[in-house]
């Protein structure tokens, strides 16, 4: 125990005491401070949310529409689309309106539109985004005057459901309409990817770095593996929890602010026990990849030679991203469920959840248990790459020596 000591704190001063870590611990929450006061000054008394809302909506042009009506079947305009949509003549007056950016389009109804329903649209340039942004006036102004002799019926036909949405859950919920309540669990993902993999591959440069420098085979005279691999995965874990803790710490902080500058509502809230949840499967999936990193640097000579099997080991970390719309929009669903109970996914995949939906303490608990179990028997077979033969055997990597040194061969 004492030997696990010596290493952990030897680790952890060499880590913390870094110049590029300090730097990466203050610069991260400066930005986020820096982004939401500058979020807050330019959003005004409309609020962050608005604002932020503003950022991910597309701008819509704020020319009118035209439409050319040879059968005569828009005879009155709703009070609401006097000025947003324009009557022509003839198509050629339309076209002019067009080409002097009077208009931003027209429309053509058939003669016979009753029967056929047919409409042709004409715009000036094509614009896959913004090309149909106001289609829907073309739609009110016919269905106003189809439906003019019976005002009950058009007013049944425009509001066709009028539902009343309750939440049986005693939990605070966010409205599913607003964007930000699906921008959070993104931000989330994103952020616990970044951190496990960040802390994890301080731990292939550490073990590569010593090895380099001829430090690890020093340090293996008189430490056993598993007491070298505990005191390097405690330290860096130790590190990254510090680096954890501020991050989530301070983005709790700015969601909080937030919420009271910004006027965000439920949108950007979080529970309170997400940051004990976001500890723990930090720590936990830290450690199993750190240790999987640890696997590289005792089988290669530098860094650049394990790239592509550090590739191979991040991949089911990469799983969740590819999933993350799933994750955010069902994310009580068997393939969210199970992605957060894979110990490799589980520690991004379940936080995503957390952040998007109430997850019942069953599955919490067991994700956490399968992490434990996975964690102590990758250290055990990782403990046992630490050999000679391994070390000094100058041979270069490859996915098949690396698959046959994990089993022990």
């Amino acid at each position: 125990m004492s030997k696990t000591w010596l290493v952990f704190r030897q680790e952890i001063i060499n880590t913390i005491f870094r110049r590029s870590f300090i730097l990466v611990l203050i610069l991260v929450p400066l930005i986020g401070f820096l982004f939401t006061w500058g979020a807050s000054a330019l959003g005004g008394e409309q609020g962050g949310a608005n604002f932020l809302a503003e950022i991910f909506t597309p701008q819509q042009t704020t020319l009118p529409e035209g439409y050319v009506d040879p059968g005569g079947l828009i005879q009155r305009m709703p009070d609401q689309l006097v000025g947003t949509l324009i009557r022509f003549d003839s198509e050629p007056s339309a076209l002019e309106a067009v080409q002097s950016k009077v208009i931003g389009g027209y429309y053509v109804l058939s003669p016979n539109y009753l029967r056929s329903g047919q409409i042709t649209y004409y715009r000036l340039n094509f614009d896959p985004m913004g090309g149909m942004d106001q289609s829907g006036v073309i739609v009110q102004a016919l269905e106003y005057n189809i439906l003019q002799d019976d005002p009950q019926l058009l007013e049944r036909f425009n509001n066709t459901l009028v539902v009343e949405q309750t939440i049986l859950s005693p939990e605070p919920q966010r409205d599913p309409q607003n964007m930000l309540t699906f921008f959070l669990p993104y931000g989330v993902t994103m952020l616990f990817y970044f951190m496990i993999l960040g802390s994890s591959s301080l731990m292939l440069s550490s073990i590569n770095k010593e090895r380099e420098n001829r430090v690890l085979e020093v340090l293996m005279t008189s430490v056993n593996p598993m007491q070298m691999l505990t005191g390097k995965i405690l330290a860096l874990g130790v590190a990254g929890l510090l680096q954890t803790v501020i991050w989530v710490g301070t983005g709790l902080l700015l969601l909080r602010f937030s919420g009271t500058a910004f006027n965000l509502g439920s949108a950007f809230q979080l529970p309170a026990s997400f940051l004990v949840w976001g500890v723990i499967f930090f720590l936990l999936g830290y450690a199993l990849y750190a240790a999987l990193m640890s696997s590289v640097g005792a089988l290669v000579s530098n860094v650049k030679e394990g790239g592509s099997i550090t590739t191979i080991i991040i991949l089911p970390l990469i799983v969740p991203l590819v999933f993350i719309s799933g994750l955010v929009q069902n994310p009580n669903n068997s393939i969210s469920v199970a992605l957060s109970l894979i110990p490799f996914t589980s520690p991004v995949a379940m936080m995503t959840r957390i952040s998007a939906t109430s997850v019942p303490w069953w599955q919490l608990l067991l994700a956490i248990a399968l992490l434990i179990v996975t964690v102590y028997l990758v250290l055990r077979v990782v403990a046992s790459l630490f050999r000679a033969q391994n070390m000094l055997s100058g041979q270069p990597l490859t996915i098949k020596r690396y698959l046959r040194a994990l089993v022990g061969k």
